[in-house]
């Protein structure tokens, strides 16, 4: 028997794969998902302060892949049995230590060869949500983050694309204008 600790690490290793309407298709372990490039679910978490500052955080190096970039405020994968929402505050707590109202934006799928033999094909659920309070990160996660605003944040990308997630690059324009649309 595994016992409770053994069966919540299975469990947090383990990805939804999904087809491409985000019907679950089975459940796999998710370091083979990536190798493979299997589609699966996965979750974006974005916070904005209310000067409409976006919070980025760099993630550690210890990441099994794209280490020391910066990227969106948190990303996970849903686990088994939890649904989109319930992943996007987990993770926004045990990341960022902040817990707030999210809102779900939007969905895209996306597909990149990533660093240590890695694909991610992703079907991406997009979480925004608003908070005045300071990160409280878990440095196991997270090895810096910053408010940013997006003309900032767009020009730096410009210059050195090489600093950011993949998924980030993707992706920003789409929160761009999401925001853009509810002002």
């Amino acid at each position: 028997s595994l016992g409770l600790v053994g069966s919540e690490m299975c469990i947090r290793d383990r990805v939804i794969l999904v087809d491409t309407n985000d019907h679950p298709l089975g459940i796999t372990d998710k370091l083979e998902a990536h190798r493979q490039g299997l589609l699966h679910r996965a979750i974006l978490v974005f916070i904005f302060n209310h000067k409409g500052e976006w919070l980025l955080q760099r993630r550690t190096a210890f990441k099994y892949h794209s280490g020391g970039l910066w990227s969106n405020t948190c990303c996970t994968h849903a686990h088994p049995g939890e649904i989109p929402l319930e992943a996007a505050q987990r993770k926004l707590k045990e990341e960022m230590g902040l817990k707030c109202p999210l809102e779900k934006s939007f969905c895209f799928t996306y597909k990149a060869k990533l660093d240590h033999g890695v694909t991610e094909h992703e079907y991406e659920h997009v979480f925004t949500g608003y908070t005045e309070y300071m990160p409280d990160v878990n440095p196991l996660e997270v090895w810096d983050w910053k408010y940013l605003s997006s003309d900032i944040i767009r020009l730096d990308e410009r210059l050195h694309p090489e600093r950011y997630t993949v998924w980030f690059r993707q992706v920003y324009q789409k929160v761009l204008q999401y925001q853009k649309q509810k002002v």
